[in-house]
């Protein structure tokens, strides 16, 4: 460990920050792109962000989800609940997890309406879909849907050339994964017209037991651009099937098999274990947009996008021992309880309507939009099978649970950067937000809490929120140095009011934020450089408590008064043609100030016991992450026009100590953490195409560690006494992928 530590220091040792990484993307000031434009900070505005294009996505392991590309970006912490990284995997920013960061896809967010989450398995292939993201830290500019509370990704599908192309990707690596991407476009046509389409299917083993993926993701864009006029219709699906992995595996059972996964286990009456095949998570998932743009001379430009998503799903459990009245079967059999087989299924609809004003100059750039949404989902089991009931009962009599929510969310924001000269701008940005949301019906294990049948969640309520922005920018020479100021607030989610109307103490109330952001950029041809200063100062803040609710969500709790405090830095150096260094790190401080933690009381009464911890550590958020990565490209050092190249990458990542929930207890430790890859691949003309090929050796030095992890607890008050559990994810040792890309 102390070798591989030493080796990020040398690595990293042009400095400490980044920026390189921060380098603007090329400015497409095409109709069609305006409506991404709405939501993204330009180079002068005073927020922390990084641009990826889509050649650094493209470079990128095929085994990697989107979340699992990004992971070298300054702050940024991921890992796969099934060990590689296709399948159910989750990010950090800064210690802000997934509900706390904003995703929008062509302006329309990605969050689910009611966990705020984005599930990364149900949009395979994603980072071959898009042509570019921006990461912004931080509270960020006003974006749609719920407001970054930490970060957000702003995300475009590709733009269409001038000129038709293709491009067919072919992969394979450990743990028989397979991964194939074929995509075309028409060009643009002289009357306007043009269209693209990509379709990707993937299927792997995972790690761990039962981690498989099923996964198949298409994407359409037709579109007419002429004169002032641009009409695009996108059409994004996404389908899979995968093996339960969120409840981990269990740390003492993590050091006799670290593959294990107890996830639909069950024994016969003479105790010999068997596993339930069909132990898995299906989603499918289908995006629909509609955007037209039309330019109003030279500086005023209105961009309008309806969207409609359609989900639904359904996760299918095999359970041991389970009590038939939880589940509407109480007067079905003499017996009380039973091993079962159900499945917890959901559908929704989301309708979104966007629509904005740009007006630009020389000086001015004032942006203003609304946002308006309807979300309707529904949520009900289904009891498939009982042991003591057999094949042959009629399974419908059994009235489980059904619950539904309605949530409506309209926003409106106004935005203006003003620059009254070269070297300054100021900027500007206010948010109102207003949303109503409805929660009605039993929950899924409402009646494991006392409650009766007649008993149902009756939850409505309005919030309003104002979220103003403000900073200034001002460029000296090839310095450029920023200061912000920025308000967010943030309603609950479905999971944190639900688990709060089954008798947790504490009423849910809304989080509220202040963020300060002071940072400096130095660029120049060879050297570039970064240092960025955050405060990020919170208030009721909803923050996980490491416990998981039954379908793997994370519980969350309002914690009166917490901050995350640290500094970003980050350099990249390219002294000569074929050789670059770039380096980033993050040391913070992400502190609670007077923790309580609420222990269930083991009596399924659903009351709470309180312990009182005082100052901790948030969980979930090292005090220090460190990026370093050296690239050696040969043909460059040859022939500045050749067409070979060949590029060996050699990459680390640092986490610190992290720990599974809020109590700062060593046996709720995950120990620090490094890990190398290696990536070597040629690329060559042949025959008028390009073709490419990539080797990636993952976790070069094969390290066993795991990266996440929850935690279970209940209070004995006979005794006075705590039971607690630890459940981790364990990541893959070494493994391999290689690539095969033919484009023309």
């Amino acid at each position: 460990m102390m070798k591989k530590t030493l080796l990020t220091a040398a690595l990293g040792v042009l400095g400490v920050c980044a920026a390189a990484q921060n380098a603007e993307q090329p400015i497409y000031d095409r109709l069609d792109s305006v409506v991404v434009s709405v939501s993204r900070a330009g180079k002068q505005t005073p927020v922390t962000f990084t641009n990826v294009g889509k050649e650094e996505l493209g470079a990128s392991s095929a085994m990697n989800s989107l979340p699992m590309a990004l992971n070298l970006l300054p702050s940024v912490v991921t890992y796969n609940e099934g060990g590689t990284g296709l399948g159910n995997s989750a990010m950090t920013i800064r210690g802000s997890k997934g509900s706390q960061i904003n995703v929008t896809l062509n302006g329309i967010a990605l969050n689910d309406a009611e966990s705020q989450e984005v599930f990364w398995v149900n949009i395979p292939a994603l980072s071959s879909l898009i042509s570019n993201v921006q990461v912004q830290r931080g509270l960020g500019t006003s974006a749609n849907g719920a407001g970054a509370f930490g970060a957000s990704l702003n995300m475009n599908t590709a733009f269409v050339g001038a000129e038709p192309s293709a491009r067919m990707d072919f992969s394979g690596g450990s743990y028989n994964t397979f991964i194939t991407t074929v995509s075309g476009s028409t060009g643009l046509s002289g009357k306007g017209f043009y269209g693209s389409a990509a379709y990707s299917s993937g299927t792997t083993d995972g790690y761990i037991r039962n981690a498989f993926v099923q996964s198949r993701s298409a994407f359409v864009a037709l579109g007419w651009l002429r004169g002032s006029n641009s009409v695009r219709l996108t059409y994004l699906m996404g389908r899979q099937r995968s093996g339960i992995t969120w409840d981990g595996i269990d740390l003492d059972q993590y050091y006799v098999d670290r593959r294990y996964n107890g996830a639909g286990e069950y024994y016969d009456e003479l105790g010999n274990t068997y596993y339930y095949d069909n132990q898995t998570d299906n989603y499918a998932q289908h995006h629909l947009q509609l955007n037209y743009t039309h330019s109003f001379g030279e500086h005023l430009t209105w961009a309008n996008t309806v969207n409609y998503t359609r989900g639904d799903g359904y996760d299918e459990y095999y359970k041991v021992n389970r009590k038939l009245a939880n589940y509407g079967l109480g007067g079905a059999a003499q017996v009380s309880r039973s091993d079962m087989i159900y499945q917890k299924k959901m559908d929704n609809d989301l309708w979104v309507l966007n629509s904005s004003l740009r007006y630009r100059t020389s000086q001015l750039d004032v942006t203003g939009g609304v946002n308006l949404s309807h979300y309707r989902g529904g949520h009900w089991g289904e009891v498939l099978w009982a042991k003591v009931l057999g094949k042959d009962f009629d399974y419908s009599r059994a009235d489980w649970y059904r619950n539904n929510a309605v949530k409506l969310d309209g926003s409106a924001f106004l935005r203006a950067e003003y620059q009254p000269a070269a070297w300054i701008t100021a900027y500007l940005d206010v948010q109102y937000r207003g949303i109503r949301y409805s929660l009605v019906g039993p929950d899924d294990d409402w009646l494991e809490y006392g409650a009766v049948p007649e008993d149902r969640m009756d939850f409505h309520r309005t919030w309003d929120f104002f979220n103003p922005r403000a900073g200034v920018t001002a460029r000296f020479g090839r310095n450029k140095v920023y200061a912000s100021l920025a308000l967010g607030h943030r309603e609950p989610g479905r999971g944190d009011i639900k688990e709060n109307i089954k008798g947790e103490d504490n009423p849910i109330r809304p989080e509220k934020m202040l963020d300060a952001e002071l940072g400096w950029q130095f660029e120049s041809p060879a050297f570039t450089a970064s240092a960025n200063l955050y405060l990020m100062e919170y208030w009721d803040m909803l923050l996980e408590t490491g416990r998981l609710s039954s379908s793997g969500y994370a519980i969350k709790e309002n914690v009166p008064r917490s901050w995350r405090r640290g500094i970003e830095l980050a350099a990249a150096w390219e002294p000569v043609r074929w050789l670059r260094m770039d380096g980033n790190a993050t040391l913070s401080m992400n502190r609670i100030a007077d923790y309580t933690s609420y222990v269930t009381i083991d009596d399924y009464s659903g009351r709470t016991h309180p312990v009182s911890y005082g100052e901790t550590t948030m969980l979930m958020s090292p005090s220090a992450i460190g990026m370093a990565r050296l690239s050696l490209s040969p043909w460059k050092g040859i022939a500045s026009n050749s067409l070979k190249t060949t590029t060996l990458t050699l990459d680390g990542k640092y986490v610190g100590k992290q720990f599974i929930d809020n109590t700062m207890r060593d046996q709720m430790a995950i120990p620090a953490y490094f890990v190398a890859n290696l990536t070597l691949s040629h690329s060559f003309d042949w025959d008028g195409k390009s073709v490419g090929l990539s080797v990636y050796v993952n976790n070069l030095f094969n390290h066993l560690y795991y990266a996440s992890g929850w935690r279970w607890e209940e209070y004995n008050e006979a005794s006075g006494s705590i039971t607690a559990g630890v459940g981790v994810y364990p990541q893959a040792p070494r493994n391999f992928c290689v690539k095969a890309t033919l484009s023309f």
